[in-house]
C-alpha cells in the first residue's frame, strides 16, 4: 500500500511548552529559535518493497515517501514489520524486491549519511562517554572536531559526563549517548528503533521533547518504530499504521493538530483516531 508524503513546513514561531505546531516545530521552551530546515533535509522513498524470509512473506508491494524534514513514525501491532521496513531504509537487510533512496540514491547497505538509533544504546564500555561520541569519525578515518562534540554532548545534555564511563550512566542518559554519537557522523536521516522503549514513562517523555527539538535544530528526516500510540502521536507528523504480515501499510494518519499537548482535546482526538486504525487491521 502507498503511503503519500504530507509537506513538513519550518516553524515560523516558538511553541508552547510541551507542544508544537503541525510541521513538528519547536518543542517547550528550550527549543526556542530553533527550526526545521526542510530545504536542507533529505526525502526517503522506498519503491515497491518486498521482503520475504523464505516462505514467510513480510510485506509486498509497499510504498513509502518521507518528505524532508518530516518525522514518520511506524506503528502496528508486534510482529507486523516495523523493524524490517526500519532495516531496509537503513540498508541493513536487503529487499526480496523493490529499492530504497535517500536524497535520490539508492540504499545499498549501511551509511554514516542515515544513522540508526536503537533500543540498546550500545555503546562501548571500554570507551569513555565523549570517545563513544568520537567514534563514527574516527572509524571514518577522521579525527573528530572536539568542539563539534562539546556542542553534541550539550545538545543532548550530558556535557557533564563527557568523561564518565558508560556504566555510569542511566538507561536515559545512556540513549542520550548513542543518539549524539549518531549524529556526530552529521547525518542526513534518523532511522530510530523504539528507542525510548526500555525507559520508565518520565525519562521517556523527556527524551521525546529532547528528540523534536533536536531534530527541528539539526533539520534532519526521521523515520521513528514505535508500539506506542502515545509515542506515535506526539512525536509523529504523520503514522502509518502497519497490519499483520503480509498486509504492509494499511493506513496514515496525518498529525493535523497545532499542538502536542498530550493531554489537551486534539491530541486525546488524534490519539482516539490511531487506536481505532490500529483496532481495525487487528490491534488485541
Amino acid at each position: 500500500m502507498s503511503l503519500e508524503s504530507r509537506p513538513a513546513t519550518a516553524d515560523d514561531g516558538a511553541a508552547a511548552s510541551d507542544g508544537r505546531s503541525d510541521s513538528a516545530s519547536a518543542v517547550g521552551a528550550d527549543a526556542v529559535g530553533t527550526d526545521r530546515h526542510a530545504a536542507d533535509a533529505t526525502p526517503i522513498v522506498a519503491s515497491d518493497l518486498t521482503k520475504r524470509y523464505d516462505d514467510t512473506l513480510v510485506f509486498d508491494g509497499l510504498d513509502l515517501s518521507v518528505d524532508p524534514g518530516e518525522v514518520c513514525c511506524l506503528l502496528g501491532p508486534s510482529g507486523c514489520g516495523k523493524t524490517t521496513l526500519l532495516h531496509l531504509l537503513a540498508g541493513l537487510e536487503e529487499p526480496t524486491d523493490g529499492r530504497v533512496e535517500i536524497d535520490g540514491e539508492r540504499v545499498t547497505g549501511p551509511d554514516y549519511r542515515w544513522g540508526v538509533v536503537f533500543q540498546d544504546p550500545l555503546l562501548y564500555p571500554w570507551l569513555s562517554v565523549r570517545e563513544n561520541v568520537e567514534i563514527g569519525p574516527r572509524l571514518r578515518g577522521e579525527e573528530p572536531d572536539p568542539d563539534r562534540i562539546d556542542d553534541l554532548l550539550e545538545l543532548v545534555g550530558i556535557e557533564e559526563f563527557a568523561d564518565a564511563d558508560t556504566a555510569d550512566l542511566s538507561g536515559g542518559m545512556a540513549q542520550r549517548a548513542s543518539l549524539a554519537r549518531t549524529l556526530a557522523n552529521e547525518p542526513e536521516a534518523l532511522l530510530l528503533d523504539e528507542p525510548f522503549s526500555a525507559l520508565d514513562q518520565l525519562t521517556k517523555m523527556e527524551l521525546q521533547d529532547e528528540l523534536l527539538r533536536i531534530v527541528d535544530e539539526l533539520g534532519v528526516t526521521a523515520v521513528f518504530v514505535t508500539h506506542d500510540i502515545d509515542e506515535a502521536v506526539y512525536l509523529g507528523d504523520r503514522v502509518a499504521i502497519m497490519g499483520p504480515v503480509p498486509a504492509g501499510i494499511e493506513h496514515v494518519e496525518s498529525i493535523d493538530s497545532e499542538t502536542r499537548s498530550r493531554d489537551n482535546e486534539a491530541f486525546l482526538t488524534e490519539r482516539a483516531a490511531v487506536f481505532e486504525r490500529l483496532e481495525a487491521v487487528g490491534l488485541e
